[in-house]
């Protein structure tokens, strides 16, 4: 029985296509984000900043805790929906997921708003509580946000988490933020940061409801050159098995549904925990102007994370098409192609970040030179995360959120541990280092888990090109500029252009080997 959704190959064309136009936003916002925190840093005192950096890591956090796993379990099934050709039943699944979902981010928020006063006093700092209590407003809007941005991209619509996530939100935050250093009351700056959640959660509800009504059974042509299965067959072979009715039959209950969402919603908790509880724990356990220097040193990883996120976001909801359509030949070599992109986006950053750390940490104002272990430290630890891929995506698409919970379970309990041990003695060091010993255990637990379903590793021939161009010109060549020239701006400026330039060059020559012409 074939799936009304889903034709023959891997779908690389539409997921490329995601992922330029995912690119194109994570360009802009990885810019939005930096610049916000530039001006944060050199506009405020190190302890304002962190402050302001700790609740919002708070804030976070209570956000993953509040969504629930609707998000995820929105792009999962609505996927699933479109391969089978029942796209009618989005506006139900909607309603389903949405209830609870604002139903627990009002309940998180008013425990927020009730316990401020406890953490503003673990965090060392009166003025913590307000900036919290003013956070908790707007966290409802942060999940309705979320959720509507997710159900677009499972119907492959892109556009509107660029336009609304990557581009205005962050832009509006700026703009706020400038508006509050011109004024000098930093008693503001939790208002400026939580406001845009608001208009934000408003438009992308409205979008999601046009891609809705306009929605039909995704039935596309089959790929030039490629000719059309006939009615009621499967396409054969090692790693595809046929689809059963009962795969055709399913039907999404509240119990289905949050069964998938609410191991995932403790997983990306953990997760968040994570890429965000550090920032707490150097508060905690170093002072609020070493969560400052913490939060500055791993901004290089999360302007990675937007380059991440574009190709992630337009992989997910192919990935749940491909795993429903069991064809596993198909899942490996977008695994394989995803992974190679990842490298050619995020290794050029990484490495000059590596190569030029002093510069970079400047960047932050005076101060901040001392997170310039943690910045070396945070991009080795990423640049092999790069190379491992997408395991846990592709994990949480088969359905075994309970694995994925597991992982990132495990993943935040190797950072709480090796925070506490590090943290005391050695500040946005020893923090850097459990950020990366937990990126590790959440990325390798995957691919061993998955070895029974299909065996994914990311050494092949698309992931050697793509790491060896990154090498070449923005690992050899800004080192031999610097040991030439003695290093200092003008040197990396000079370095990222020539190496852009060879990169970019060497990307398109090897195109058919990175799956770049489909």
């Amino acid at each position: 029985m074939t799936p009304t959704g889903t034709r023959r190959g891997n779908g690389l064309g539409r997921v490329l296509r995601g992922g330029v136009v995912n690119m194109a936003g994570a360009v802009v916002s990885a810019a939005l984000n930096l610049a916000l925190i530039v001006a944060i840093t050199r506009a405020f005192s190190q302890d304002t900043a962190g402050l302001l950096f700790s609740a919002t890591s708070v804030f976070l956090i209570m956000a993953a805790v509040a969504n629930a796993g609707a998000p995820d379990g929105l792009v999962y099934f609505i996927a699933r929906m479109r391969v089978f050709g029942r796209p009618e039943g989005v506006p139900v699944l909607l309603r389903l997921a949405l209830g609870p979902a604002v139903l627990a981010s009002c309940l998180v928020a008013a425990g927020l708003m009730v316990f401020a006063g406890p953490l503003a006093e673990a965090l060392g700092s009166e003025e913590a509580a307000a900036y919290l209590r003013t956070l908790a407003l707007f966290l409802p809007f942060a999940v309705l946000t979320d959720s509507a941005l997710a159900a677009t991209r499972a119907h492959h619509d892109m556009s509107v988490t660029v336009v609304v996530d990557k581009v205005g939100r962050p832009l509006a935050q700026l703009g706020l933020v400038g508006m509050i250093a011109l004024s000098g009351s930093a008693g503001l700056l939790a208002l400026a940061w939580a406001g845009p959640y608001l208009p934000a959660a408003v438009l992308a509800w409205f979008w999601l409801g046009r891609i809705v009504r306009r929605a039909g059974p995704d039935d596309p042509a089959p790929a030039e050159g490629t000719p059309a299965e006939p009615a009621g067959t499967e396409t054969t072979g090692a790693d595809r098995s046929p689809v059963g009715a009962e795969d055709r039959d399913e039907r999404v209950t509240p119990a289905v549904f949050w069964s998938f969402a609410l191991p995932r919603a403790l997983g990306g908790v953990a997760q968040m925990g994570v890429q965000r509880g550090g920032v707490v724990m150097v508060a905690l356990l170093n002072g609020l102007s070493g969560a400052a220097v913490f939060t500055a040193a791993t901004r290089i990883m999360v302007v990675g994370q937007f380059g991440t996120q574009a190709v992630l976001y337009a992989a997910q909801p192919r990935f749940a098409e491909l795993l429903a359509a069991r064809d596993h030949a198909a899942v490996r070599s977008l695994y394989q192609a995803g992974t190679a992109w990842l490298v050619c986006l995020n290794w050029p950053l990484y490495l000059t970040a590596l190569v030029f750390a002093p510069e970079v940490m400047r960047l932050f104002g005076d101060g901040y030179e001392a997170g310039v272990l943690a910045l070396v430290i945070v991009c080795a630890g990423q640049l092999t995360a790069q190379v491992l891929g997408m395991g846990d995506l592709v994990l949480t698409m088969t359905g075994r959120t309970g694995l994925n919970l597991l992982n990132n379970v495990m993943s935040l309990l190797a950072n709480v541990a090796v925070c506490v041990l590090l943290v005391p003695a050695y500040g946005a060091a020893g923090a850097a280092v459990a950020l990366v010993a937990a990126a590790l255990v959440r990325k390798l637990l995957p691919l061993w888990q998955l070895r029974s379903l299909v065996v994914l590793h990311p050494v092949s021939r698309p992931v050697l090109a793509a790491t060896g161009s990154a090498l070449v010109w923005f690992g050899a060549l800004p080192l031999f500029l610097d040991a030439v020239t003695g290093g200092g701006v003008p040197v990396l400026a000079a370095a990222v252009l020539v190496g852009a330039l060879g990169h970019l060059g060497t990307v398109w020559r090897l195109r058919d080997r990175l799956e770049l012409r489909r």
